[in-house]
């Protein structure tokens, strides 16, 4: 009794020093977003001072919103094609180069993003420049961020579709469903979590960016995290936790509606398919 008592407290512990480690600093930063002193160690009384600063902070606020604009873009754009790359993956049957085309679609996993940011600036110098069209900006950070969220997007998907059951699709084609229907209309529901899951990924690892944006942004396609640094370079300033108050709750908000859609989803369908096997 004692030992399973000692270990239970033993893992609550670790359990709560792992979020600790985790989260304390956000809600250090969160706090000190309200503190009045200009000075990050030092607490001299609550304010929203700030908040407003921050709101009139027109460059700060224009690369905020680039930011935003890119990361939705690119997130949607990665999951498309990244569940296409996915249904390749493990719907489609062997064909000659598929390891080959696995290894590509994952191989911004492992790359080094400094490596991933020059080839994409080479490759847009390249294939710009001779149409009069500028190499960096917006659309090649949009581009960027696309070929590499979509291996992430890419594995999330193809590990759902791993563990579907085919017999599913197989019912549905012997019923007289094309193949796009049963797609749409089975499988789609079925892996939609998987896909709100990866929406969400590419979305926070867009916006969080740096390196390989610095590679390819424009004097006019300055992105936040790039407008952070270079703010952080003169000294920290309490705008910065204003603005990083306001990103927590952003993408924790983005967070908790992606969870609720897919446990919405995951419901429906556990009770679709017990009232399949009621009525059969």
């Amino acid at each position: 009794m004692s030992s399973n008592f000692s270990v239970g407290w033993g893992g609550r512990t670790i359990l709560a020093l792992g979020y600790a480690f985790l989260y304390l600093p956000i809600l250090i930063l969160v706090v000190f977003s309200f503190n009045e002193s200009r000075l990050a160690t030092t607490w001299s009384g609550f304010t929203f001072k700030w908040y407003v600063e921050l709101f009139k902070d027109d460059s700060m606020l224009s690369a905020a919103w680039i930011s935003l604009k890119i990361a939705f873009f690119s997130a949607t754009a990665a999951v498309m094609l990244g569940t296409l790359a996915a249904m390749v993956m493990t719907r489609f049957k062997p064909f000659r180069g598929k390891t080959l085309f696995g290894a590509l679609i994952t191989a911004p996993l492992v790359m080094p993003e400094v490596v991933t940011g020059l080839s994409l600036l080479l490759m847009f110098v390249t294939l710009f420049s001779p149409l009069g069209l500028s190499p960096k900006g917006m659309t090649s950070i949009w581009i960027a961020h696309v070929t590499f969220t979509m291996a992430f997007v890419t594995v999330v998907v193809s590990s759902r579709l791993a563990d579907l059951d085919k017999s599913l699709e197989e019912a549905a084609m012997d019923l007289g469903a094309n193949r796009l229907k049963v797609f749409f209309v089975i499988t789609l529901p079925i892996i939609m979590p998987a896909l709100m899951s990866g929406w969400l990924l590419a979305f926070t690892l867009s916006l969080d960016d740096v390196v390989i944006s610095s590679f390819v942004a424009g004097p006019d396609s300055t992105t936040l995290p790039m407008k952070i640094f270079s703010s952080v370079r003169l000294g920290l300033n309490p705008k910065i936790n204003a603005l990083a108050t306001l990103l927590v709750a952003v993408v924790s908000s983005a967070a908790l509606i992606g969870w609720w859609i897919g446990y919405r989803e995951e419901k429906r369908r556990i009770r679709d398919m017990q009232m399949a096997l009621q009525q059969g």
